[in-house]
């Protein structure tokens, strides 16, 4: 599969069928209001309040998914009434809209078709309005409308918030207890709070190394300062190391971001690598620039590095991964995707937005005796809401 549509172009898409979905769950929601028997005053200030609810929600969370917000650590409440709220209206109404619109037609080529063939059969006369078949027919209609909406708050509240330690076994060369964590992601939908979570199920699993691979922040480099000091409180053998994501190069400069890495303690791989030693004899640790927002460099990365010795490669990314395996890196970690975050999953195989634009949307890759391990992540993008994609702690025994 090639890299699809670009990113965008594929907002633009997004964007186009979001504002068209308000438009139909507004004018569908008039068209209830007006069939009702409620006096005209009330069915017009009744029209008025929902439209200006949809556009307010829909405002609401433009702002959050494009604008910085920079209320670190929100209080509970603040978090859903301000936040959450938007963002499931946001994505359900979306889905809403659309199957709403699908479903309309559906039913007006259906209602055509059986006119047609009442006035080919000689049944010129309708049947009168049925009141109750029009209640009906809005109540199965509104409960299909309904679906993505429920859909949304539980990805958003249950799923999002419920992770997976993923184990794996690589062949390695070296016996190694490796977590990795990544696509953090930062923000007003992944608190402090939530990190230290995360940061002690990493602890807990005894790592012998820690990786970090890219986009710690949201939409806001204030973000990164308590996201690496939580980071920092895992304490691996062989220590922990770090590369960047398209976030950090989105919302902060390098030189910031390694100013801030280096005070947290964290040591970041920006096309470089560290060769560690072991009684089992050394292993190396690279890491590379973003592959599209960054500047990355693969043989920068690795030069001087002795051919014999087994190597990580970090990279925020995996489309490396040819390259990478050409060069004869052991394995290569890496995130980005999320697993598609929102994932269909159909008897062909899975079906997501990260599943069309690239070959590696998630898990385990090899060619030949060189390994890709992409991680789902523990964050979100664009919408706080994940389904069939839960969070994802990664544990990796290299033997």
């Amino acid at each position: 599969m090639g890299s699809g549509l670009p990113f965008g172009s594929l907002r633009i898409i997004i964007m186009t069928l979001a504002v068209l979905a308000q438009i139909i769950l507004f004018l569908y929601i008039r068209h209830v209001i007006r069939s009702s028997p409620r006096s005209d005053r009330f069915k017009s200030r009744a029209s008025f309040l929902v439209g200006t609810t949809i556009v307010l929600l829909f405002s609401a969370n433009w702002q959050i998914m494009f604008r910085p917000i920079l209320w670190v650590d929100p209080p509970l409440t603040a978090q859903y009434g301000l936040f959450y709220l938007p963002a499931v209206w946001g994505f359900g109404s979306l889905f809403s809209g659309l199957l709403l619109g699908l479903t309309l037609v559906v039913l007006w080529v259906g209602r055509t078709i059986v006119r047609l063939l009442r006035i080919g059969a000689g049944e010129v006369a309708s049947d009168p309005p049925n009141p109750g078949r029009r209640r009906f027919l809005q109540a199965g209609v509104g409960g299909i409308a309904s679906v993505p909406f429920i859909l949304s708050g539980y990805g958003a509240t249950v799923e999002a918030k419920t992770h997976q330690v993923q184990k794996l076994t690589v062949p390695f060369g070296r016996s190694l207890r490796v977590v990795q964590l990544t696509d953090l992601h930062a923000g007003i939908f992944m608190t402090r709070q939530e990190i230290r979570r995360y940061a002690d199920q990493a602890a807990a699993l005894q790592p012998d190394l820690f990786v970090l691979t890219g986009d710690f922040i949201s939409t806001s480099i204030s973000f990164l300062p308590g996201c690496l000091e939580e980071m920092a409180r895992v304490q691996a053998r062989y220590g922990t190391f770090a590369t960047l994501g398209n976030h950090e190069h989105w919302y902060g400069e390098l030189s910031d971001l390694q100013a801030i890495f280096r005070n947290c303690g964290i040591p970041l791989l920006h096309n470089t690598h560290q060769v560690i030693q072991t009684k089992q004899g050394p292993f190396a640790v690279a890491g590379i620039d973003d592959m599209r927002s960054g500047r990355p460099d693969l043989d920068e990365a690795v030069a001087g590095l002795d051919s014999s010795v087994p190597t990580i490669l970090l990279s925020h990314r995996p489309e490396i991964f040819p390259r990478a395996a050409a060069r004869g890196i052991s394995l290569t970690l890496s995130g980005h995707y999320h697993g598609g975050q929102v994932k269909l999953r159909l008897p062909g195989g899975d079906l997501s937005l990260a599943h069309l634009r690239t070959p590696y949307p998630e898990g385990l890759y090899r060619t030949e005796t060189c390994y890709l391990y992409v991680s789902r992540g523990i964050g979100t993008t664009f919408t706080p809401v994940r389904l069939n994609a839960p969070p994802e702690v990664t544990l990796i025994h290299l033997t």
